[in-house]
This record gives structure tokens, C-alpha cells and sequence, in this order.
């Protein structure tokens, strides 16, 4: 798990565990503890922002593309991700 890495796809900008992200709902809290789902009030977030004011670029990239390295382990955990997403959404 060492080689997964988590950051901005445009301008490679690491999070570094802090609670920048905050919910329609108030919650303050790190996105990427929670695979971008508010613990608060279970909003997902598809669409995650890079934090200018902690280094980053200030733009929004989907929040599965934050995720590199080890492409198989990555692409199993975006399917569960995905997948938890969906659970209970009628179609």
C-alpha cells in the first residue's frame, strides 16, 4: 500500500490528512478518510477540490482520479467505492 499515493491530478498537490474539505451540511473533514463521502450526513462527493490555500491549484477533479499507484488495488478499491456509492439507489 505504500506505492498508492492520493493527489491532485492537476497539479500533483498531496493532501496531507487534514480536515480542508467542507459539506453542504457544515462537516469539516479529510475527503480522503472517507473515500468522499461526508461522515456527517452521508453526502458523496464525486468531484473533489484541490486546496489553494494549502498548496494546491484551486481546481475541481473527480475524486477517484486523486488515487495512483498500484493500479490493480486502485481499481478494485474505486469499483468498491463506486459501488458503495450506488448501494440503495433505485435505478
Amino acid at each position: 500500500m505504500d506505492d498508492i499515493r492520493i493527489r491532485c491530478p492537476k497539479c500533483e498537490w498531496e493532501p496531507d490528512g487534514k480536515p480542508y474539505w467542507s459539506c453542504t451540511c457544515g462537516h469539516v473533514w479529510d475527503t480522503f478518510s472517507t473515500g468522499g463521502r461526508c461522515p456527517s450526513c452521508s453526502k458523496v462527493w464525486e468531484d473533489t477540490e484541490c486546496i489553494d490555500h494549502a498548496g494546491g491549484c484551486g481546481k475541481t477533479s473527480p475524486h477517484l482520479d486523486w488515487y495512483e499507484g498500484l493500479e490493480d488495488i486502485v481499481a478494485q478499491l474505486k469499483a468498491e467505492i463506486l459501488e458503495r456509492w450506488h448501494e440503495g439507489v433505485a435505478h
